[in-house]
């Protein structure tokens, strides 16, 4: 497998063997069962879709039930699809754990970014602002938004106030500093998106 699902738990530091103290977050990463095989000649592609073992099993309706007792697992909540090689032999109910990485590697995480609801342009896309003294009555606004009579309009795509946060991210390229194959703890250096207790899918780093 060349990815796996897991939560963040989040960040602390360790220390490397030449005495640096790494940024590192801590992911429990697995265990995790394979749901269903999905193939090119009855879904058209090659993948398997996976799921993550968590110590409370969610409740599940009569379709989902189903869905799980066809690959002989308990329900989970979080379900993710990884593409896969034809002629893989990965089968329902296959479990794999962090170990399918290894120290020094490197992996992309995607995650799902903290929200921080209707923001400014100063926060939102890192506007300068105007001068904050002798009364000149603009301080956090965007100002201009566009042009008068040509072409009397605000073009596409204009940065404006508005949600932020809240999608989709990924992060590429963070190192595998630790591997703690017992607990299923994977130490990434750096930070990943989201909150401690928020789903991550890691992937092997196709790194150029």
């Amino acid at each position: 497998m060349d990815g796996i699902l897991g939560k963040k738990l989040g960040m602390t530091q360790i220390y490397s063997d030449d005495g640096l103290a790494l940024p590192v977050t801590v992911v429990q990463a697995g265990p995790c069962l394979v749901v269903q095989r999905k193939t090119a000649e009855t879904d058209g592609y090659e993948a398997v879709q996976v799921g993550l073992v968590e110590d409370n099993a969610p409740k599940a309706n009569q379709a989902a039930n189903g869905h799980f007792q066809k690959a002989g697992v308990a329900p989970m909540r979080h379900l993710v699809e990884f593409p896969v090689e034809d002629g893989s032999e990965a089968a329902p109910g296959d479990q794999f754990k962090a170990s399918v990485f290894s120290e020094d590697e490197y992996v992309d995480v995607a995650g799902t970014s903290k929200g921080k609801g209707f923001q400014g342009v100063i926060k939102r896309h890192g506007f300068g602002g105007g001068r904050a003294t002798h009364g000149s009555m603009f301080h956090r606004a965007p100002g201009s938004i566009g042009r008068s009579a040509t072409p009397s309009r605000v073009f596409p795509g204009q940065k404006m106030p508005g949600r932020m946060g809240g999608e989709r991210v990924t992060v590429k390229n963070l190192k595998v500093v630790k591997v703690d194959d017992e607990n299923n703890l994977l130490y990434l250096r750096g930070a990943v998106p989201g909150s401690a207790g928020g789903y991550l899918t890691i992937q092997r780093a196709k790194r150029g």
